[in-house]
């Protein structure tokens, strides 16, 4: 059987406001995860508080939608009792970069073979549109009573020192560039974070899609708008490490390049380095049937409940 993309789609009502970019989010979600033929029962979207935490309700496969700021650990603890399912995690960028910022750098020193997208609006669209984490200092936003006060977090910046081994920035509004970002991220060997600007038409009134489009500011020349968002794929930039002696100079490199926001924002793969061993592959070096019996298959009890095993094996071999 052929998987669709609207294989993957619930019969829940998506409530997002009109012209909200987590439909376009939402349709290159479903559609990656077709290309790539997954079965639903093997997919597992979870998702934290915020607009972006419905996801998994509208999506047809395994969800969990946890609390605020803890995406990532449930994420986690799901990959590693069943490293056969394909774990993404989905959260809004106040949710994973607010109040989870902590387990943010925290899973990237872990190097898990998952993929976290944050939808990143500079608001939290939910609760009335207070400045978020990534909203630039002295931007003032219709709900804001005062521009902002504080210096704005760079995603590719945190997610390169942090250890992400898999790096890019979307577009809510391009939704095949952005399926194509998400299937790279989904096939990655490693830990991959997607960074996705997506236009909030209810509360944030500066970074609107007529903004990313260029419309405020006309081509002299040739009367028409001149587009904020250009592809690195469409340059010369390659962000692949080929050897280990490339690491620093690649991570510098997209480290620079994180930095060009306003007139020009690139979208793309940033940094990608499948030479760093993940950690299911650590786990195993401890713990050689690991992959084999992980704790989702083993058999704790019998037919009547009684246990038939116990962990002390388990605490033994994980002691340091």
């Amino acid at each position: 059987m052929v998987l669709k993309m609207s294989d993957y789609k619930t019969p829940v009502f998506a409530d997002w406001c009109p012209g909200c970019g987590n439909f376009g989010i939402y349709t290159a979600i479903k559609m990656a995860l077709a290309e790539l033929q997954l079965d639903p029962h093997r997919v597992v979207i979870v998702s934290g508080i915020g607009c972006s935490g419905k996801t998994p309700h509208f999506t047809f496969a395994n969800g969990v939608h946890t609390l605020h700021g803890r995406t990532l650990p449930f994420a986690i603890g799901i990959k590693l009792a069943n490293p056969e399912l394909e774990v993404i995690a989905a959260g809004g960028d106040g949710d994973g970069l607010g109040i989870g910022a902590g387990h943010f750098v925290n899973t990237g020193r872990r190097n898990i073979d998952m993929t976290y997208i944050v939808h990143d609006n500079a608001v939290y669209g939910l609760t009335k549109g207070q400045a978020s984490p990534t909203l630039k200092l002295g931007l003032q936003t219709k709900s804001l009573p005062k521009p902002n006060i504080n210096e704005a977090v760079n995603p590719i910046a945190l997610a390169l020192a942090s250890g992400y081994t898999f790096i890019a920035r979307a577009y809510a509004y391009d939704v095949r560039h952005t399926e194509n970002i998400l299937v790279q991220a989904i096939k990655h060997k490693g830990l991959a974070f997607v960074n996705i600007q997506q236009p909030c038409p209810t509360y944030n009134d500066i970074n609107t899609k007529d903004w990313y489009d260029g419309k405020d500011r006309i081509d002299s020349t040739t009367g028409k708008p001149k587009p904020r968002i250009y592809k690195l794929e469409e340059t010369d930039w390659d962000p692949i490490v080929k050897s280990p002696d490339e690491e620093l100079d690649k991570t510098v490199a997209a480290l620079r390049k994180s930095r060009e926001w306003g007139d020009k924002i690139p979208i793309g793969v940033f940094y990608k380095n499948e030479l760093v061993p993940t950690y299911e592959e650590r786990i195993s070096k401890r713990i050689p049937f690991y992959i084999e019996k992980p704790p989702s298959k083993q058999e704790i009890s019998d037919e009547s409940g009684a246990p038939t095993v116990t962990i002390e094996e388990w605490f033994k071999k994980l002691k340091v």
